[in-house]
Parts: C-alpha cells; sequence; structure tokens
C-alpha cells in the first residue's frame, strides 16, 4: 500500500509533474468500473414480434363465390359467432399486424348478415363484400405454403344402455379422481398449457392410458359407462371426431361429445400402420384404415389402437355436436383451426376440392369456395397450415371427411375500419 503525503507533500505537488499520481489515479477508476461492471445487469432482451400469420391482401380477384351449400346455414353458422362475441365483450383478436375488438368482430358478422339477406343479385352482394371487408389472407411459416384441408364428422353407433354379449364396448364420462392442473397459475411462463392426470393418495399422477383402461378394465365397476356400443372401432371413430349419436335398439337416440381427455398425447393409428409396412401410403386413407381394422386384420385390433395412448371421457348433450365456442356445429360451415394461430368466431373463405358422391361413393373431384366460420378446435389441428371442416352426420360425411386433405386457401374477412360504426 503506498505511503500517505503529508500536507506540505501534497501542496508541493502543484509545482511538480503529475506522473506519480498518474496510476493510482487510472487504478482507482478501473477498481470503480470493475465495482460497477458486477452490479449492472444486462437488459433484458427484447422478444422477437409473432409472425405474421395472416396477411392483408387486394381482395379483388377473389370471386366470393358460395358453393351449393344453402343460405340458411350459412345465416346459422353466423348467428353462433355473434353469440360467442356477446360473451367476449373485452377479447382482441389478431389479424396480422392489427387487432380488433370482439365489439369489430359483431359488427363485421352483422355487416355481413345483412348484405347476405338483402334483396339483389348475387353479383351486387359479392361486390358490396369487396367493398365492406378487409382480407387477410392465411400465409402460414413458411413462405407461404398452403394450409392442408382436412374433414372431421359426427359418426352413429349402434349400443345399448345395458351391457350385454353384443353391446360390450363403454362410453365413460370422466372419472371422479381426474384432475386438471393449469400450469399458468403457478407461473405465468407455462401460458395455457395445462397437465391433466388423476388424483391417488393426494399427488397428481398419469391417468391411465388407453391398454389399461379397454385392455385391464381399469375403470370397471365405478358406475362411469354412459352406454355401451357393439363396434370398438367405431368407438375408436367416436373418440378421434370427440362426438357422436348412439342409436338405441328402440330407435331411441343419445347424444354425446367431448367432456375431457386423460391428458396422454395424440398418435395416429394409420401413421403407425404406415411405418410398420402394413399398409401402403396409397392406402392412407381413413376407409383403407378402417377395413384393415375391422375386416382383414381384427386379432391385431388391440395392438393398434393401443398405440395411441390417448382416451377420451364423454358426456350427454342435449344438442349438439358442440364446437370449441360451445354452441352447435353447423355442417358445411364450422372449421377447426388453431386458436393460438387465427381468430376464433371469425368470418372466413376457403377456396379447395372435395369429392363428388354417389351411393357413398367418390365419383369424381371437383373445386369449390364457400364462407366458413371458425368455431371449433382440435387437439391434432395446430399450426398455420392445418384447417379441419365439419362434414355432418352419418356415412356420407365419414367418407367426405375421411377423404379430404387437399391444398387450400383460407382467407379471414373483417370490416373495414372506415366503416365500422
Amino acid at each position: 500500500m503506498a505511503k500517505i503525503k503529508t500536507s506540505k507533500q501534497f501542496s508541493d505537488l502543484k509545482f511538480r509533474p503529475c506522473r506519480d499520481f498518474i496510476p493510482f489515479f487510472f487504478i482507482a477508476i478501473l477498481l470503480l468500473l470493475a465495482g460497477c461492471a458486477i452490479k449492472v445487469e444486462k437488459p433484458t432482451p427484447i422478444p422477437p414480434a409473432p409472425p405474421v400469420l395472416l396477411e392483408l391482401i387486394s381482395e379483388e380477384y377473389l370471386p366470393f363465390f358460395d358453393d351449393d351449400l344453402d343460405q340458411a346455414s350459412l345465416e346459422l353458422a353466423v348467428e353462433r359467432s355473434l353469440q360467442y362475441y356477446d360473451r367476449k365483450t373485452n377479447s382482441l383478436y389478431r389479424y396480422g399486424n392489427e387487432q380488433y375488438t370482439s365489439l369489430e368482430l359483431k359488427e363485421s358478422l352483422l355487416s355481413f348478415l345483412d348484405i347476405v339477406r338483402s334483396p339483389g343479385a348475387y353479383e351486387h352482394k359479392r361486390q358490396k363484400i369487396r367493398d365492406t371487408f378487409d382480407v387477410y389472407r392465411a400465409v402460414g411459416f413458411d413462405n407461404n405454403e398452403p394450409v392442408i384441408i382436412t374433414g372431421y364428422y359426427e359418426p352413429i353407433l349402434e349400443g345399448s344402455l345395458e351391457r350385454t354379449e353384443r353391446y360390450r364396448y363403454p362410453i365413460y364420462r370422466t372419472p371422479d379422481d381426474t384432475v386438471v392442473v393449469k400450469l399458468g397459475k403457478f407461473s405465468k411462463k407455462y401460458g395455457n398449457d395445462r397437465i391433466v392426470g388423476r388424483l391417488q393418495n393426494g399427488e397428481v399422477i398419469p391417468h391411465y392410458t388407453r391398454a389399461e383402461i379397454d385392455g385391464t378394465d381399469v375403470l370397471k365397476d365405478r358406475s362411469l359407462e354412459i352406454v355401451w356400443v357393439d363396434d370398438p372401432v367405431a368407438l375408436f371413430s367416436l373418440h378421434t371426431q370427440g362426438s357422436g349419436k348412439i342409436r338405441l335398439p328402440d330407435g331411441g337416440i343419445i347424444q354425446v361429445g367431448y367432456a375431457q381427455s386423460n391428458g396422454h398425447p395424440f398418435r395416429s393409428v394409420a401413421r403407425f400402420l404406415l411405418s410398420q409396412g402394413r399398409i401402403s401410403k396409397g392406402e392412407l386413407s381413413h376407409r383403407s384404415v378402417k377395413r384393415y381394422l375391422s375386416e382383414q386384420h381384427p386379432d391385431e385390433l388391440s395392438e393398434i389402437l393401443n398405440h395411441n395412448e390417448s382416451y377420451i371421457f364423454f358426456r350427454i348433450l342435449e344438442n349438439g355436436p358442440l364446437g370449441g365456442l360451445g354452441f352447435p356445429l353447423t355442417a358445411g360451415r364450422t372449421i377447426a383451426a388453431d386458436p393460438k394461430v387465427f381468430p376464433r368466431g371469425a368470418l372466413a373463405f376457403i377456396r379447395s376440392r372435395k369429392p363428388l358422391l354417389n351411393n357413398g361413393n367418390i365419383v369424381e373431384w371437383q373445386s369449390f369456395s364457400r364462407f366458413v366460420l371458425f368455431q371449433d378446435t382440435g387437439g391434432i389441428i395446430t399450426g398455420p397450415k392445418s384447417l379441419d371442416l365439419y362434414c355432418g352426420t352419418g356415412n356420407d360425411a365419414e367418407v367426405l371427411a375421411g377423404s379430404l386433405k387437399e391444398k387450400s386457401e383460407l382467407y379471414f374477412l373483417v370490416k373495414k375500419r372506415d366503416n365500422v360504426q
């Protein structure tokens, strides 16, 4: 340590060069800066802007032609989205770089209804839509790749309220020990993530898998059965579709819908068969998989179905099937998409291809376009390039839904702000 100078020595400094003082001065500065460096926190990085998944475009080239569906179905679907926005009075919805309120989206649907219901030629209505609405095109993550449209439907199963030799495959309601943990309540970093499990001795553990439920009857004798059905493959389709009708021996109908899942991930049975070389890529269709399971290889049924550990629990519906908005679906008008990507309840327009059916057989494929409403979600419908069209109930709907896997164009319409009252 340097010796401290006397007062006289300090007074003499003004007559001498300050080179003796310079090293001490710089050392002090360096120590000060080092101490500051330890205390200064790095600035929080600015999170990247979310990708633009809807792009504002010029709508002049869009035909806005609605194919052979009746106007009543369109009006019904719009009315159901209006009911949804009535419940979401303070919600915001993103269109590209813009955000719209639920009130603005409600005004958009009301204006659209006025145009659709107005008298006059259809070409006049189409021009009015062009003048009134901004159009956003779904662009996806990767260089404007197309949206892939698939289909889903409501199956009709044969069943009984009592277990018999024929009707021996149960449809279960949600077990009482099922627990849903919303992780966002523990930390904001988890957002809307959640865990579904079951409670055992005060601890949340993984729920039973499909193999445990169907293979070991682990839920038996707990009074959880809603109804029994006669076809395990049809029951598996019910789990995949999320809702369906059960026709009883006396002709009565029970409608069931999704209540909860067991929290295990969905795994595609079709892709499993393809990876195992049991079917070829050309056979990768709903019909082919169903035929493989029911007719060709029923002895492999348990092994194949248990590959999908996800299991669905149901509830009885008075009016359905219900979509993710809590309202009944509209055949041909309701689409399921990812709510993290697209605005719920919104008016949309699709262009794609569909099969033309004759007695359950595909005769040809034809182009189609129509107005639809985003009113449902699905566990496997994620990201900006997945779209599911609700095709209705019964055999024709099953063939249509099982055949759809087409490149499509998807557009969302919202009323221009200059026109919002």
